[in-house]
């Protein structure tokens, strides 16, 4: 037997991600394709499982590690017959990310470079920086950073030695460049002053309590929202759709003795969505940093918002406008699953153009749901209600939905959210339309 190291492979676009639980032990016997370790990104959990059946010789990483692609996480003893079939190994010629053998907590990647970790590329000082106070920030030949986070810093013109680093050795991460961007959106907003800050309370003093640490998931979506009501204006339109046919017909598909799906009302939402998205694409834009050109998109990728016990996600459903009603509950039943058991990959949280934010029966009257950017436009569904409408003569009793479409206003005016919410509307009343 042969003993071989094991990498993290592609992560789909992610930079970094965190080791939250080490599946194995020193000197287990394991098969293929068992898990090793559990990695979380910012949005979604992952298993990197063992690409041979082996030994565990040893483990290089610990629980609470920041570790990237290509970083060394396990050593196993290979099972003799599997040498051809293992897709990492001890040496790498062509390896994407280069380091020292230390530990991977401290490891400065640098995957653009062949310089080692302890010796980062300096950047030219910036001019901004010398107007700062000495001890407020890093020297300028002295950050650590990645290629994407200098690439972001320089699209949107953040020095980045005014920049705290919270990596190890003071690297610089997408988190502390989005944290400084927020900080200074807040100045901004309030005409150079800081927002008001809610004070602490101590509520011990009126009871039992306990504090419990936010999930980094929950983290997340709480930065990304609350960077997105701060730095989008928003519009929320509200509308009904009768669904009252729909219903009909749905009940009757979900009787079929071979349905291949629980037929929900959600894959005719994301259907009506899609046709309304081809009819005004502008709703599928998005708007670049410094606001003088949109990102035209010819794809109709629509994200899910799901609720799981680690927070809210929003897997992607690609190419929702050339996938049947069937296809896509089959589909949106299975990614809600992975979604509820931390089995999304990285990727299928990537590349929506709109997003769906539909609450069921839990739903209420109404909400206002925050965009999901860099899109612009996201569509709340909440519980369907019968009401009694006025037909002419008489009112009937209809099952109505009731809609709220929140909006970019510097993309979006209201005329087209009005166009656009009708036209939703249409087609979850008359299912003919979708066929047009």
């Amino acid at each position: 037997m042969s003993s071989k190291t094991i990498q993290v492979p592609d992560l789909g676009g992610v930079d970094e991600v965190e080791v939250i639980e080490i599946s194995v032990e020193v000197g287990q016997s394991i098969g293929v394709d068992e898990p090793l370790i559990v990695l979380e990104s910012d949005k979604a959990s992952m298993e990197i499982p063992a690409p041979f059946a082996g030994e565990i010789e040893s483990i290089l990483v610990s629980v609470g590690d920041t570790i990237a692609e290509g970083y060394e996480i396990v050593v196993m003893k290979e099972s003799n017959g599997d040498s051809e079939s293992t897709k990492t190994s001890v040496e790498e010629p062509q390896a994407k990310l280069e380091s020292e053998t230390v530990t991977p907590a401290t490891v400065d990647l640098q995957p653009e470079s062949n310089i080692p970790a302890k010796q980062p590329t300096p950047e030219p000082p910036s001019k901004a920086a010398s107007a700062q106070p000495a001890g407020s920030m890093n020297s300028e030949a002295a950050i650590h950073a990645g290629p994407s986070v200098r690439k972001l810093a320089r699209e949107c013109e953040i020095d980045l030695s005014l920049v705290n680093g919270s990596g190890p050795k003071g690297r610089v991460l997408k988190d502390d460049l989005k944290t400084y961007i927020a900080a200074q959106v807040k100045i901004a907003a309030t005409g150079g002053g800081v927002l008001p800050q809610a004070s602490e309370i101590d509520f011990s003093r009126f009871g039992d309590i306990e504090e419990v640490a936010v999930t980094r998931i929950g983290k997340k979506t709480a930065e990304n929202l609350h960077a997105s009501w701060l730095t989008i204006p928003h519009v929320t339109q509200f509308d009904e759709a009768d669904i009252t046919d729909l219903e009909v017909f749905r009940k009757q598909q979900k009787q079929l003795k071979d349905a291949p799906a629980n037929l929900t009302p959600l894959p005719f939402i994301l259907k009506a969505v899609a046709h309304a998205l081809q009819q005004y694409p502008l709703f599928k834009s998005s708007l670049k940093p410094g606001g003088d050109q949109l990102v035209m998109k010819s794809y109709c990728h629509i994200g899910m918002a799901v609720d799981t016990p680690a927070g809210l996600m929003v897997p992607v459903i690609r190419d929702v406008d050339k996938k049947s009603v069937w296809q896509l509950a089959i589909e949106t039943a299975e990614i809600g699953e992975q979604a509820r058991n931390k089995k999304l990959r990285p990727d299928q949280m990537q590349g929506g153009c709109f997003t769906v934010s539909s609450l069921g029966n839990l739903g209420g009257q109404g909400f206002t749901p925050i965009i999901n950017a860099p899109e612009v436009a996201i569509l709340g569904v909440s519980a369907m209600q019968v009401k009694p409408v006025f037909d002419g003569d008489q009112f009937i009793p209809k099952n109505m939905l009731p809609l709220a479409l929140s909006y970019d206003h510097r993309v979006i005016n209201g005329a087209d959210g009005g166009r656009f919410c009708g036209l939703v509307c249409a087609a979850l009343k008359d299912l003919r339309l979708l066929l047009m």
